[in-house]
C-alpha cells in the first residue's frame, strides 16, 4: 500500500529518530518518541518500532529505565544522514521538539520525592532548580503518603507560586513588626 508523506522506508525513519534524538533535552520514553516521529504520515508504526529496536541493538541508542538516549555513535551517524531529510519534516520536528523540550526542561528543574525516618514518618522534599543550579528545597514532615503525594502534587502544579510565597513571607517586614 502506498503511503503519502516524505518518509517511507526504515533507513529514512530511522534518520528521523537520530534527528529527534539528538535534538530532545533528555531522555525520553517511547510513547513520548513515537508522538514525536509520527510527525510525517509516511512513517509506518510498524517499521518504526523495529527501527528503534535496530538503532538500540546497533548502539546508537541506549535504553535504560524504559528512557531512549542517543549515544556518540548516533549523534554522529545521524548528523552525517540529517541532510537527506525533507525541510518539512524537519521543521514539524523541531516545533514538536520545542514543546516536548519545554516540558522536559522543567520536568528536571521541579522534582519531588518521599523519604521514609526511622520513626515511620515521611518526608516530602520538594526542589526548584533553574539553569544555575538549585532555587530552593523544601521538606516536609508527613504523617502518610497520601498527604506527601498531596504536598508532592501541589508543588509539581505551582512551584514558582510557592516559591514566590514563601519569598513573600520571608521578606514581608511588616510581619515582624508586629512581633
Amino acid at each position: 500500500m502506498s503511503r503519502f508523506g516524505f518518509i517511507h522506508d526504515k533507513m529514512e525513519i530511522k534518520f528521523l529518530v537520530l534527528y529527534i534524538m539528538a535534538r530532545v533535552a533528555s531522555p525520553i520514553d517511547f510513547p513520548t518518541l513515537t508522538e514525536l516521529t509520527m510527525c510525517d504520515e509516511g512513517v509506518d508504526y510498524f517499521d518504526f518500532a523495529e527501527a528503534v529496536a535496530e538503532l538500540v541493538e546497533t548502539g546508537h541508542m541506549t535504553l535504560e529505565d524504559g528512557l531512549y538516549a542517543i549515544t556518540d555513535k548516533g549523534r554522529q551517524n545521524g548528523e552525517a544522514c540529517e541532510s537527506s531529510l525533507p525541510y518539512s519534516v524537519k521543521h514539524k520536528c523541531n516545533a514538536n521538539l520545542a514543546t516536548v523540550n519545554g516540558i522536559l526542561r522543567r520536568n528536571a528543574q521541579v522534582r519531588t520525592e518521599v523519604l521514609p525516618r526511622p520513626d515511620g514518618s515521611l518526608t516530602a522534599r520538594m526542589t526548584l532548580d533553574d539553569e544555575g543550579g538549585n532555587i530552593m528545597t523544601i521538606e516536609l514532615l508527613c504523617v502518610n503518603r497520601d498527604q506527601a503525594a498531596r504536598l508532592s502534587e501541589g508543588f509539581q502544579a505551582k512551584p514558582e507560586r510557592v516559591y514566590n510565597e514563601v519569598l513573600a513571607a520571608l521578606l514581608d517586614k511588616e510581619d515582624s513588626k508586629d512581633e
